[in-house]
């Protein structure tokens, strides 16, 4: 089937428009950056346009599938909200690429709102996070290996050392810990038994970075 001049620009145009609303919606609340933006807002209009051109041919579910597959290998990992959005613009470009526009508008709308008072709930994750990461600077002299092993099995439930790093040309060592904390009221103490330890040198306490990024 030969789709006409004016079929194309409509549901194009009608893409972009409903791209731009999913753009708006997401950036509403959330911290987000241009090229994110520019990409969730044209993504309806772009896997609108494959699915017209491979409508009623047997590599439509190739392309498809390898459209989708893109998700994966973005320049950054990111989160899963961001990919939920990028999965929410891709289906109403395959809703509209279709040609089911009062459909792609319904669900654009539906799964809109629903994002919008999700971005005005605020949930949070409640509760103490014992899964940290400990960052302590020690001097060139100081033996790193066993120096600090008695004061994080005291305070810790498990420890590890993932990093070293030198710094002012190489008089300091910067070591890196993942550390999972018995008692969040224990904090302080443990930075003060390590500040002894290590000649008052910078130590930082911070929430442990998600590797795994929820894909």
């Amino acid at each position: 089937q030969v789709i006409g001049v004016g079929t194309f620009l409509l549901l194009v145009g009608i893409s972009i428009v409903l791209g731009l609303v999913l753009a708006l919606i997401y950036a509403c609340k959330n911290k987000t950056t241009k090229s994110f933006t520019m990409t969730l807002s044209m993504l309806p209009a772009l896997v609108c346009v494959v699915i017209m051109m491979v409508k009623g041919n047997i590599g439509a579910g190739v392309a498809v599938a390898g459209a989708f597959s893109l998700i994966r290998f973005r320049s950054t990992p990111g989160t899963a909200k961001e990919i939920a959005s990028i999965f929410l613009a891709m289906a109403v470009g395959l809703i509209m690429g279709m040609g089911y526009i009062g459909f792609a508008v319904l669900f654009t709308i539906i799964l809109g709102l629903f994002m919008f008072c999700l971005n005005f709930i605020g949930l949070k994750t409640k509760g103490y996070c014992k899964e940290k990461t400990l960052k302590i600077t020690i001097p060139e002299d100081l033996n790193y290996t066993e120096v600090f092993d008695s004061i994080l099995t005291k305070y810790t439930k498990m420890y590890e050392l993932i990093h070293i790093k030198t710094t002012n040309l190489g008089s300091l060592f910067k070591l890196t810990y993942n550390v999972t904390i018995k008692d969040e009221k224990s904090e302080k103490a443990m930075i003060d038994e390590l500040r002894l330890r290590n000649g008052n040198l910078k130590i930082a306490l911070m929430r442990q970075e998600n590797k795994n990024y929820d894909l």
